[in-house]
């Protein structure tokens, strides 16, 4: 079982009408039309900018925004994509917890992932003074990013007044931050000590994104047909947990592919998601940072409990396990691990950009 991921994620660039947060007063309006035209005209069009220059790249990006845009997922990462010649690139800036106040900001592109190919080569770039880029804090949860003659200003998403409502973190259990995951879905990071294991809990105080169904062949799952996201509903608390994402989405890198890397780094307080970790992966203990990096940096713990399925059927298996499961161990049925006495592994996978590993379709734990 393989227990860790890259730093950051890429993500993949949806249609290019998506490409810019959406007001709330844009978003109570007609939606945006998408047509074939524009699909191929983006296709057809030819351009001059060259991807091996990070720094034509970089004033592209900043250019191309207004002066004010919103960082919606809570690992802080602003994705962007565009057509070069025909080929659809994706990237992201990245507003580290743990370096944006240093006058950091960490870029990353590359072509995207598609199911038939995946060219891992990406451009990777941190940029601050040195560099000719200022990164600046000019209020709570606000930088403005300067290169050249252009400045944008990036609000990161405050949602430090979110809590779960009265009922859904049952007692026992910790209650690790608020998530914005970059598909639009909020969720509520809990974690069981005394079953060792993370969920990823739907956050139903606002509206949710989705319409959901229950597939014939996972009676008692309901998945969204947007996302692919399936929740089980929990029989002993209030609320809809997490338990499975399209493995397709995992693949190709998408907003779709999970909330692992959408962890609520503003809004951890102290060593709760650190010792949460070492609660299930004690062997760990003095090799990580309080956000589960490593000590170079270079790799971060995996929370990805959930299933990565191909068909619905598949998971059928959690609402099985939970109707079997008594408690105190009922919620082990929602996590495929890695658990305390699994071994573990310390070994990171693939390279920078890439999707979490394939976790595999195990049993839960007992």
């Amino acid at each position: 079982m393989k227990l860790w991921r890259d730093t950051f994620k890429a993500g993949i660039a949806a249609a290019a009408m998506a490409l810019l947060p959406v007001s709330p007063a844009a978003a109570a309006e007609a939606p945006g039309l998408q047509t074939n035209q524009g699909y191929v005209e983006e296709s057809l069009a030819a351009h001059q900018l060259d991807p091996a220059d990070p720094e034509a790249v970089l004033a592209f990006v900043l250019a191309s925004l207004p002066d004010k845009v919103k960082v919606y997922p809570t690992e802080n990462y602003f994705y962007f994509g565009f057509v070069l010649n025909g080929i659809r690139w994706a990237g992201n800036l990245r507003f580290d917890v743990e370096t944006r106040d240093a006058g950091k900001v960490h870029m990353t592109y590359f072509k995207e992932f598609t199911q038939w190919q995946r060219d891992d080569k990406d451009v990777t770039v941190i940029w601050d003074a040195t560099r000719g880029v200022t990164v600046k804090k000019v209020a709570d949860l606000a930088y403005t990013v300067t290169f050249r003659d252009r400045t944008v200003t990036f609000q990161l998403n405050d949602l430090r007044s979110v809590k779960p409502p009265e009922g859904v973190v049952r007692e026992g259990e910790k209650y690790l931050g608020p998530m914005f995951d970059e598909s639009g879905i909020r969720f509520f990071l809990v974690f069981d000590p005394v079953a060792k294991v993370f969920m990823y809990v739907l956050d139903e105080t606002v509206p949710t994104p989705d319409e959901f169904f229950e597939a014939e062949e996972a009676p008692g799952v309901s998945i969204g047909r947007r996302t692919g996201f399936a929740f089980i509903k929990d029989k002993f608390a209030p609320r809809k947990i997490l338990v499975g994402v399209s493995a397709a989405n995992t693949a190709t890198n998408n907003y779709l592919d999970g909330p692992f890397d959408q962890l609520p780094d503003n809004f951890l307080e102290g060593n709760a998601l650190l010792d949460a970790i070492l609660a299930v992966s004690p062997e760990l203990a003095g090799t990580l940072d309080r956000f589960g990096n490593s000590e170079d940096d270079t790799v971060r713990y995996l929370i990805a409990p959930y299933m990565q399925y191909e068909e619905a059927g598949e998971l059928s298996m959690f609402a099985d396990c939970a109707d079997s499961e008594p408690l105190p161990f009922h919620y082990a049925c929602f996590s495929l691990g890695p658990y305390p006495d699994d071994g573990g592994s310390e070994e990171a996978y693939g390279g920078e950009g890439n999707p979490p590993p394939d976790e595999g379709q195990a049993e839960p734990a007992r």
